[in-house]
């Protein structure tokens, strides 16, 4: 894009204005480097545009691409210029918590998504051990219910599986349940006190959740309520 202003607000535009620069960022800034990894944070983005993207976004001097050591393929690393960008963009899902929710529909509250993040948000260091899983339960699936994240030293990874290990914490709610105390629009005590959330296991790890389960960026932002009834795309 170009507009042909020498304003910043049009010059900054010709770099993040395209459709999906802004998550791609947002997924280099949340710790996505791999190449599966940032799709996978993306979703219905086709490699071949993220590919391009990437490739302009290291142009402009936004992405710094690295070979992986000793094996094949490149890690991309975001470079001081997109360091920059983060207040900018805490500022527009800020934004966004206070003027687009009204515009959530049921499809939004995507499943592998907050797994995805769920799984990011696991702060290995404080959990017992090398070895831990914690076991989801959503009651509102009829088609896999049961997912786990398996921590491994630093290593965290979702399954679809049971892992071989014995479960540590169990979670059993719904989809909008887990996202409403991940982003900070419920806390864990009311939707346990309420019986939208179970929480089970060791009591060292269940007494304080949110220690080694880190809520969103946006859990103390002001926002305005998730609408009661949220509709089906159309």
């Amino acid at each position: 894009m170009n507009y042909s202003q020498f304003c910043p607000v049009a010059k900054a535009t010709e770099i993040l204005g395209e459709r999906w620069t802004i998550l791609i960022l947002r997924e280099l800034l949340m710790g996505g480097r791999r190449f599966n990894e940032l799709q996978r944070g993306l979703g219905d983005i086709s490699p071949t545009l993220l590919t391009s993207r990437l490739k302009l976004l290291e142009e402009r001097g936004i992405v710094a691409r690295r070979r992986i050591g000793g094996q094949r393929g490149h890690e991309y690393w975001p470079t001081i210029a997109c360091e920059a960008l983060l207040p900018v963009l805490i500022a527009i899902g800020e934004w966004g918590l206070n003027w687009t929710r009204e515009m959530l529909v049921e499809e939004d509250f995507n499943l592998d998504f907050l797994m995805f993040y769920l799984e990011r948000s696991i702060d290995p260091g404080k959990l017992p051990g090398d070895h831990s899983v914690i076991r989801f339960k959503f009651t509102d699936m009829t088609e896999q219910p049961n997912w786990w994240l398996r921590v491994d030293q630093q290593i965290v990874e979702v399954c679809l599986t049971a892992p071989a290990s014995d479960v540590d914490v169990y979670f059993t709610t719904t989809v909008r349940t887990m996202h409403d105390v991940w982003m900070g629009d419920r806390t864990y005590r009311e939707a346990v006190r309420s019986g939208d959330l179970i929480i089970e296991g060791e009591l060292a790890l269940t007494r304080n959740v949110s220690s080694w389960l880190r809520p969103s960026v946006f859990a103390n932002s002001d926002r305005a309520p998730v609408p009661h009834a949220i509709p089906r795309a159309a």
